[in-house]
């Protein structure tokens, strides 16, 4: 077993309880639908955060322009970089998976007033930690939120790259995309948009960023097993982290609270 193969296996336990999670089964509806993308839209702007953060480290992205000092790095993560960022929009035109996310909240009638407000307030300069209390972020999403911002900006690049790699969207099972099928049949089509984002999304990050980002990680902790330490720390906070906001979510859909972060 190589050493992708057995930081994946020590990550299982907490992978499963995330793909096995209660949230599944309340998500029935599409109230509890909405309630679900107010608070993962979140996770979905700070996924391409790190990219950006993993991209600025990596590639001749400053200007006086330098060489990239990986190679290999620079040209997986430009890769991502360029299905995230201007993928395929479905109408013949191109948009970030974060904008896909977005007309599909719209799409649904998803509120999307408190990530407008938070990306409003940064483009001001607010500091993000202000921004998420004057957005009134609830406390799961704002550690979420926090927590990558203090790997980008005070973390080692290994720390970047193992909180992208393994707490990506593959995080979410095939009953997921299941269920949102089942709504969207007793909607009348409304999840059409969020049905070709997961499909856009699952079929990238299966067949091509996935794999990438292992190979980025294998490719920076290299034969270090200090490095491979961090990255299974980071992996497993990280996993941690998302399962707190999964369980808020299903706190907030099973005690009926207005669906609002």
């Amino acid at each position: 077993m190589n050493r992708i193969d057995s930081l994946k296996q020590n990550l299982e336990p907490y992978r499963r309880q995330l793909i096995e999670h209660p949230l599944y089964d309340v998500m029935d509806n599409l109230s509890a639908l909405r309630t679900f993308m107010q608070h993962h839209v979140f996770a979905v702007w700070d996924f391409m955060s790190l990219l950006k953060a993993l991209q600025q480290r990596f590639t001749g992205s400053q200007t006086p322009w330098q060489p990239a000092g990986n190679p290999l790095a620079c040209r997986l993560i430009n890769e991502i970089v360029l299905g995230e960022e201007s993928d395929e929009d479905g109408a013949g035109g191109y948009a970030s998976h974060f904008e896909l996310y977005h007309r599909a909240m719209q799409t649904c009638g998803c509120e999307t007033s408190q990530i407008d407000q938070l990306l409003v307030r940064l483009q001001n300069g607010v500091h993000l930690e202000s921004a998420l209390r004057e957005s009134k972020i609830s406390p799961a999403t704002s550690q979420f939120i926090m927590s990558t911002f203090e790997w980008i900006d005070q973390g080692h690049e290994i720390e970047i790259a193992s909180a992208f790699t393994f707490g990506r969207e593959d995080l979410l099972p095939d009953l997921f995309r299941k269920i949102v099928g089942q709504i969207d049949r007793e909607e009348s089509g409304q999840l059409q948009p969020f049905l070709y984002y997961l499909d856009r999304h699952i079929e990238l990050d299966e067949d091509r960023h996935g794999p990438m980002a292992d190979r980025l990680m294998a490719d920076l902790c290299g034969d270090d097993p200090e490095s491979w330490k961090l990255a299974e720390q980071t992996a497993i906070y990280a996993l941690q982290l998302r399962i707190n906001l999964w369980d808020e979510i299903t706190a907030k859909i099973l005690t009926h609270s207005p669906a609002s972060c």
